[in-house]
């Protein structure tokens, strides 16, 4: 037999297919490798009409274990709430007169909780591992329910973006369902995602995408003479990787009084798409009593942070009074969880996991995560720079106040932008206003050349 041959017959029988007929796509799903890898590309709507399809393809699908391990709801028309508010006494809504009993949670959660339903109905729930809700209507008390129910199967949940969700509930019953006191293997949730950006939707149509890859291969060879191939190529392979390749802001949204402690009293329990800041301000700190840093808790109550930022090393060390968090070598609580949610798993360690962790001979993902009040006059808002504060003190406002009165006191005939860059020797202000001085000085020769 060939070669080619014999490795057409070696597939086969992988896939349990007999090498007297055409495989068909229910000999291909029946191999459950297939099946596993198939189904969470799949909506739940594709899952359902396949399993209409055939009793074959029903028994299936509904008997085989994992088949809805990953369900998106995200996309299920019926799960979007259409209606604005509460007060619409007399509209009719899922074919039932709102009236004054209905509360607002049963309101909000309608939708969902009639999905729900359904899938109870079907014994469907109890395989469900991962659930994303992303930018659905979700209301704590349904989140609850999740988190304190010990039928509820589902260890990762996504509610990012989401709407009517009282976030003060929320952390309340994170708390509860992490208390001490809490029944043994309780919560099963293990992964929440909620401070990032839900992700894109799915793909459009093949014609949408041909003309969208066409209009794209333009661009990039307008743009190819100004980002070389080697860039190019670091930018593909560190895509979905933010917090250790990207740097910059990572949390876009307002983060609330309490969501530290919350993630503070989890710690082990559920992990986050967010962190702890480790600046030297925090008792949480390597660094924390040995760099001098104005002590957190004097403005905003709290002595911890929530990380919205991921930094490089120090402009001036390289490096932080705290370190590095490194993935391979931190504790796995120090870990945010990364997007995309993966797909074929539902464990922490999947979550976190970066995808240069995966290549050899690259070296180790590491970055530094501070609040906004870490670096706050130390950071660059334009080209990311920033600096420790081992490297760098912040000028008080009476110092600073002299720094600009003496830079704003010039002969008329001397230019201006030598008095700046003299201005950066004494006393040293690296950043004003949020920006560097060499980004304002930028700024200024061009606004002077227009």
């Amino acid at each position: 037999m060939a070669s080619g041959e014999h490795s057409l017959q070696h597939t086969r029988d992988q896939l349990g297919i007999s090498s007297d007929s055409t495989p068909n796509l229910f000999d291909l799903l029946s191999n459950t490798l297939v099946l596993y890898q198939t189904t969470p590309y799949l909506p739940i709507s594709a899952i359902f009409n396949l399993a209409a399809t055939s009793r074959s393809f029903r028994h299936l699908l509904h008997s085989t274990p994992g088949v809805f391990r990953h369900l998106d709801l995200t996309q299920v028309k019926s799960a979007q709430l259409g209606i604005g508010g509460l007060d619409h006494g007399g509209q009719v809504w899922r074919n039932e007169q709102v009236d004054e009993n209905l509360t607002e949670d049963d309101f909000y959660s309608g939708p969902l909780r009639g999905i729900f339903s359904h899938l109870a109905r079907q014994n469907i729930l109890q395989d469900v591992n991962t659930l994303v809700l992303d930018g659905l209507s979700v209301t704590a008390e349904f989140v609850t329910e999740l988190l304190v129910s010990p039928s509820s199967r589902i260890r990762t949940l996504s509610i990012r973006e989401v709407r009517n969700l009282n976030e003060r509930k929320l952390m309340q019953a994170l708390r509860y369902a992490c208390r001490s006191t809490r029944p043994e293997g309780m919560p099963r949730l293990k992964v929440l995602y909620y401070f990032g950006n839900k992700e894109a939707p799915a793909l459009p149509s093949p014609t949408s995408c041909a003309q969208a890859a066409a209009s794209k291969s333009a661009n990039i060879s307008v743009g190819w003479n100004h980002k070389s191939q080697h860039a190019l190529k670091e930018s593909i392979e560190n895509e979905g990787d933010d917090w250790y390749s990207g740097k910059g802001r990572m949390i876009n949204k307002r983060i609330t009084e309490g969501w530290a402690e919350t993630i503070l009293d989890c710690r082990g329990i559920i992990r986050f798409d967010a962190i702890l800041c480790t600046g030297p301000r925090h008792p949480n700190s390597a660094a924390f009593g040995q760099t001098y840093a104005t002590p957190a808790g004097t403005e905003d109550g709290s002595r911890w942070g929530v990380a919205t930022f991921a930094l490089n090393g120090c402009a001036s060390c390289g490096t932080a009074p705290e370190g590095f968090t490194v993935y391979a070598d931190a504790c796995s609580e120090n870990l945010p969880l990364l997007s995309p949610i993966p797909l074929h798993s539902s464990t922490i360690r999947a979550a976190t996991r970066p995808k240069g962790a995966s290549r050899t001979g690259h070296k180790k993902p590491r970055f530094i995560p501070r609040c906004l009040e870490c670096i706050r006059e130390r950071y660059c808002f334009s080209c990311n720079q920033w600096w420790c504060e081992a490297c760098y003190q912040v000028p008080s406002a009476e110092e600073l106040s002299g720094h600009l009165s003496a830079v704003h006191i010039v002969d008329e005939t001397t230019d201006l932008i030598d008095h700046e860059i003299a201005a950066l020797e004494q006393p040293k202000v690296k950043v004003r206003m949020g920006y560097c001085f060499v980004c304002n000085l930028r700024s200024a020769s061009r606004s002077r050349g227009r």
